[in-house]
Parts: C-alpha cells; sequence; structure tokens
C-alpha cells in the first residue's frame, strides 16, 4: 500500500493566510494536532497544536509563525510504512502526502495508520495470536512453521521486531485457528518464550490484559 492510497480526503490543509484562532478550530473538529499549510499547491510545512497554544493573539496569520512549522513529508509512491515510521518518530497525528515536484497531495492521519497497519497484522483474520520472545540468532520461520504445522494449522502472518534498548526480538505469530493451547504447549516444550496468547482459551479479562500489553509492546 502506497502513501498516496491513504490520503484522507476529509482531512482540510490550511493556508498561510489563515488565521490561529481557525487553524485551531479545525484541529479540534477533525480531532488531530497537526495541520499541512498549503500555497500554490506547495507545502509550506506542518504546523503544531501545541505552538499555536503559546501564540497571545490568535487573529494573526499563520505566516507569521512560519519559522516553526515543521518540513516534515513522506512522498506519495513510497510504501506506508515510511509514514508510520515518520508519524512515531516526530509524534504526528497528520503527516504531509507530497509528489516528486514537491507539491502537496494530502495528508494522512494515525488512524488512517493504524488501520493500514491492522490489515498489515492481519488483526482483522479469523484465529489466535501468539508472541514469542527470542534471541534474535535463534530465530527460524521454518521451525516456528514446522511446529504450528504438527498442530494441524498455519502461520497465516509473521511479523519481528528487535527492541532496541533490550537487544530482545520479538516475533508475532497469526494462526488459521482460535484453538493454540496446544500450539503454545509445543513452543514452550520445544524452550520457546511465549509472551502474550490471544485465542480460544482465554477469557475475557485475560484477553483485554493481554490485549492492552500488546499495545503498549508495538507502541500504538
Amino acid at each position: 500500500m502506497l502513501n498516496r492510497e491513504i490520503i484522507s480526503t476529509a482531512l482540510p490543509a490550511l493556508n498561510p493566510n489563515d488565521p490561529v484562532y481557525q487553524a485551531l478550530g479545525l484541529m479540534a473538529d477533525f480531532h488531530v494536532s497537526n495541520l499541512a499549510v498549503v500555497a500554490d499547491e506547495k507545502l509550506i510545512g506542518l504546523v503544531a497544536e501545541s505552538d499555536l497554544l503559546n501564540v497571545l493573539d490568535e487573529s494573526i496569520p499563520l505566516s507569521q509563525l512560519e519559522n516553526g512549522f515543521s518540513k516534515i513529508a513522506v512522498h506519495a509512491n513510497a510504501h506506508f510504512l515510511e509514514a508510520v515510521q515518520k508519524l512515531n518518530e516526530f509524534n504526528l497525528t497528520v503527516i504531509p502526502v507530497v509528489d516528486k515536484e514537491d507539491e502537496y497531495v494530502g495528508s494522512i492521519t494515525a488512524t488512517d495508520l493504524l488501520q493500514q497497519l491492522g490489515r498489515l497484522a492481519g488483526v482483522n483474520d479469523p484465529g489466535g495470536l501468539i508472541v514469542l520472545e527470542m534471541e534474535q540468532h535463534s530465530f527460524s520461520f521454518s521451525e516456528l512453521s514446522k511446529l504450528v504445522e504438527t498442530n494441524d494449522a498455519q502461520i497465516t502472518q509473521l511479523n519481528t521486531w528487535s527492541d532496541p534498548q533490550t537487544n530482545i526480538f520479538y516475533v508475532t505469530i497469526k494462526i488459521n485457528k482460535f484453538e493454540i493451547a496446544d500450539i503454545i504447549a509445543t513452543f514452550q516444550r520445544y524452550e520457546y518464550h511465549v509472551k502474550y496468547s490471544f485465542g480460544e482459551e482465554l477469557y475475557e479479562n485475560d484477553l483485554r490484559s493481554n490485549y492492552d500489553h500488546l499495545m503498549n509492546y508495538l507502541n500504538i
């Protein structure tokens, strides 16, 4: 999925002549804390709500604050994971999209990107979810797949992530069935550390607790 394919058609852009109070009003209406400022189809920059709230005179035009605009943007034909990375790195709610001429194409919201990440991870697909914690050198897709298949199941999605602070390697596996107790037992028998699991055998309260832990782990 490319950035140009998930641009929000409803999200407005600001003009440098717009007053500060108008920008704040639009941010409140659309529940975002950033908006693109555009003139003559060119991206001027990205303005932040936190900067606007420090302005004493909210009637002044945004052009007077241009030196404080962020120049962060992504290209229209780049993969959407680039937008995810920049949104996370700079703690944004909106990321502008430009073409090869640096003309403004539109903006993507954090909600748009979260939905795409969910599709990428297969969260809407039926089945259980298992998160393993291991040393990166111990990771073997073929072995994990073999262990799952011995329990009459298949891996439908697999994603990996390494914590740069701890060097811990996480493997998130989506299974094509909800009954995963036997698969978990197999992993544990082969000395894999099951960090989280989501399947039919969990009680509702346990599922909510583990879900919250997983969202923290994904840093979403």
